[in-house]
């Protein structure tokens, strides 16, 4: 018996992995969200203490291959910026950046009624990095002219009295990249505007001690950030479906351990008893 499972067939374990990750998406079956961390909560906090009116600045700064990750968080704190009626002003300093805003904010926008120009702004991908950020620092207008849809930003009425940094009560820098350490370096340490950031797992370890020395406010750790904070702002979408997916995965992958190693070691108990 235990030989069998040794050489169990691959593709049978393919599909229980497969069947794993499909069927909590399928079903939109969910988990219990467990704690909220600590760093998602104060996130949420620092958007529930703005007053109304409040200009709210997100960085887009990852692309088509982070998007499982990324995109829920960004549905989210767009629900939670539109719904407690703060100005949402998306930027970034990657390229693809203008279509992921778009993607996360547009049906966000539709769902409870904004209006773009008034309430949410898509500023787009102006090149510089670093210089781009400093030129904010100085006069966001000057920085972006125009809009991501070539309309003249001094016209907006979501603009109206944003001037620069001071202007704004925090940035959100998504990312699947080293960019919050640039917002950080070149935003947050010479204007002190409020930060904080919502990246990767993989990228998450690298942004706690920005956290110890209060440069970031708030972190949302990968898709695990995404599904708090949905649950946080009341709102069912990707972050909950993938975390049931994903622990489901994983939790089969364990079995599948623990089985392979009790076969292999009880096959080898026998063979030492037979020499």
């Amino acid at each position: 018996m235990w030989e069998k499972l040794l050489y169990f067939d691959r593709r049978i374990i393919f599909l229980l992995i497969g069947a794993a990750v499909l069927i909590p998406f399928l079903t939109q079956w969910t988990l219990p969200h467990g704690k909220i961390t600590a760093t998602t909560q104060s996130l949420f906090d620092a958007i529930e203490q703005l007053p109304v009116g409040t200009p709210v600045m997100i960085s887009f700064d990852y692309g088509p291959s982070s998007m499982p990750e990324v995109e829920p968080m960004a549905k989210a704190l767009a629900y939670h910026i539109l719904s407690r009626n703060l100005r949402l002003m998306a930027v970034t300093l990657v390229i693809t950046g203008p279509q992921m805003a778009d993607r996360a904010i547009i049906p966000v926008a539709k769902q409870l009624g904004k209006k773009y120009g008034k309430d949410w702004v898509n500023l787009g991908f102006k090149p510089g990095g670093a210089v781009l950020l400093t030129q904010m620092g100085e006069s966001i207008k000057r920085a972006y002219p125009t809009d991501a849809r070539n309309n003249p930003t001094i016209k907006l009425p979501v603009m109206t009295g944003v001037e620069n940094y001071d202007d704004i009560g925090l940035v959100v820098d998504l990312a699947s990249s080293g960019a919050p350490t640039t917002w950080i370096v070149y935003a947050h340490d010479p204007y002190r505007v409020n930060m904080a950031a919502g990246v990767t797992a993989v990228e998450a370890v690298d942004y706690y001690k920005f956290l110890q020395t209060g440069q970031l406010i708030g972190l949302l750790n990968g898709l695990k950030g995404a599904a708090e904070y949905e649950f946080l702002v009341g709102r069912k979408g990707f972050g909950k479906l993938g975390m049931a997916s994903q622990s489901v995965a994983h939790l089969l992958i364990i079995v599948l351990v623990i089985i392979g190693n009790i076969g292999y070691f009880t096959i080898e108990r026998h063979r030492s008893r037979r020499r």
